[in-house]
């Protein structure tokens, strides 16, 4: 007989056509009551099936070997269920163990576990509610990115996951070497000597595919990259991974207003995705945030619940502002005159996350996206915004995307197609000409006005799964101190 996964056998379809006939699946149990009842779950859904036992069938030895997590194979006929919750279960009419589980030596037991030591736990963690119910999401979010482009016309490009370039001109990359380090060739000056190494010159691992993208933009027209990339911040905060997977459209042609259009549009349609299509999922998350935040003072807990807080992003219009009018609106704020905000609100300042979150939450109470930051703090392939004599310095046209709870999700740009413009960027923030001429020939060879931005996909799963650290979003995190699994 061949195995039925129970997310079909939970389906009322299955069940009009197979009720009373024998069906055969497999799975892990999640509990085993009164040596009767058997909840049974093979990570098709979040649901269980429930199996049930007559013990006087069976060897209790064999009953007795049924442990939490161990893993089986039960064929039994499929009758309607006695019990409230259930349409149907499955009498047992034959049980093999596929997989034993000793309790005394498992990591996980059938009772609330912290994060921190799932963490430690990362090859058993998918087995429970909470990050089954993760990881099942994260991959439909990853199936919505890619299906949003391609109906859209959008290429998909396997950009570089080892570069030459530091798309953020931030530095904080990680080498990638095949020399002996321990003794490494070094040059006149004493410095080691990258071009005896295997790629001729130092690389990285990437911070961005973005920079290749707009390679790719100029001549497909609409292109999107996701795939792996890293950042070498020593950072141990729960919203920083050293690696991460971007989504990074770039489209030729697009100016800022675009841009901003599609970031809107894209995060509404992966959010929608997921609610029209993971709902119990969803709701379990959402019960869980509920019952660990139900004993925390207001100031503590979520501005809204899981679900609430998605509807409230993909039922509103988001809010577009300038940099300059949420410095005024933040100065004029009660928080601000009451000295309640941590970090400075000032013109040429980044915006903190309590900022955003005040945009969002208190004052437009819908997402928010603020355009034309200053230069001085964005990177130097933004478009340079003409002279505004009532702004204190230039700015740049970029934006942010800022969501209730997390603050910013999206970071984008229209770039900078004016050669001159760009070379006098780069040059001061000493970015040598020469490692980047190639960027440089895309303005000089049939250069356009264009745009892109980039979303951090643990960034937007921890959003939609309520998750509160980055880590518990992606399977096995890498940060300061911690490469295991």
């Amino acid at each position: 007989m061949r195995r039925t996964e129970i997310k079909t056998v939970l389906t009322a379809d299955f069940q009009s056509e197979n009720l009373d006939q024998t069906v055969l699946i497999k799975g892990w149990v999640r509990a085993f009551r009164a040596n009767r009842f058997i909840q049974l779950n093979d990570g098709s859904c979040f649901n269980n099936i429930q199996i049930v036992v007559d013990f006087e069938n069976f060897d209790k030895a064999i009953l007795d070997r049924i442990k939490y997590h161990a893993c089986l194979s039960i064929s039994g006929k499929l009758v309607e269920s006695q019990g409230a919750g259930q349409a149907v279960e499955v009498v047992a009419d034959q049980i093999e163990i596929l997989g034993e589980n000793n309790p005394d030596d498992y990591h996980l037991q059938p009772k609330r576990m912290t994060m921190e030591y799932l963490r430690e736990k990362a090859h058993f963690r998918m087995r429970t509610n909470t990050f089954s119910a993760v990881f099942r999401i994260r991959h439909a979010i990853a199936f919505a990115v890619n299906k949003y482009f391609n109906d859209r016309g959008y290429y998909y490009m396997h950009t570089p996951i080892i570069t030459g370039s530091d798309a953020e001109g931030a530095g904080e990359m990680f080498h990638v070497t095949n020399l002996d380090m321990e003794n490494p060739p070094r040059g006149e000056d004493g410095k080691i000597d990258y071009g005896q190494d295997f790629f001729g010159k130092a690389t990285n691992l990437t911070v961005s595919g973005q920079l290749q993208g707009e390679i790719a933009a100029l001549a497909l027209g609409k292109i999107y990259t996701f795939g792996p990339t890293f950042r070498a911040e020593n950072s141990h905060t729960p919203r920083h991974l050293a690696e991460f997977w971007m989504i990074e459209p770039e489209v030729a042609f697009f100016d800022i207003f675009d841009n901003m259009d599609l970031a809107e549009d894209f995060t509404k349609y992966l959010i929608n995705h997921i609610l029209d299509n993971y709902p119990d999922d969803l709701a379990f998350l959402d019960q869980r945030i509920k019952d660990a935040e139900k004993n925390l003072s207001a100031d503590k807990r979520r501005p809204m619940g899981l679900i609430e807080m998605l509807r409230f992003v993909v039922d509103n219009d988001y809010e577009r502002i300038t940099y300059s009018e949420a410095i005024r609106i933040l100065k004029n704020s009660k928080p601000y005159k009451k000295g309640k905000f941590e970090f400075p609100v000032e013109w040429g300042t980044d915006l903190q996350s309590e900022h955003e979150r005040y945009l969002v939450e208190k004052k437009f109470k819908k997402p928010v996206i603020v355009r034309d930051y200053p230069a001085k703090i964005k990177a130097f392939y933004m478009r340079l915004n003409e002279k505004d004599e009532n702004i204190p310095g230039d700015t740049v046209a970029a934006m942010d995307v800022l969501f209730p709870y997390i603050g910013e999700v999206i970071g984008g740009s229209q770039r900078e197609e004016r050669l001159d413009l760009l070379v006098n960027k780069m040059n001061e923030m000493d970015i040598p000409e020469e490692e980047m001429w190639w960027y440089l020939e895309l303005r000089k060879f049939g250069g356009c006005p264009h745009s892109g931005f980039g979303l951090g996909f643990e960034r937007i799963v921890q959003f939609i799964t309520g998750m509160s650290n980055i880590r518990d979003v992606i399977a096995f995190p890498r940060t300061p101190g911690n490469a295991e699994f």
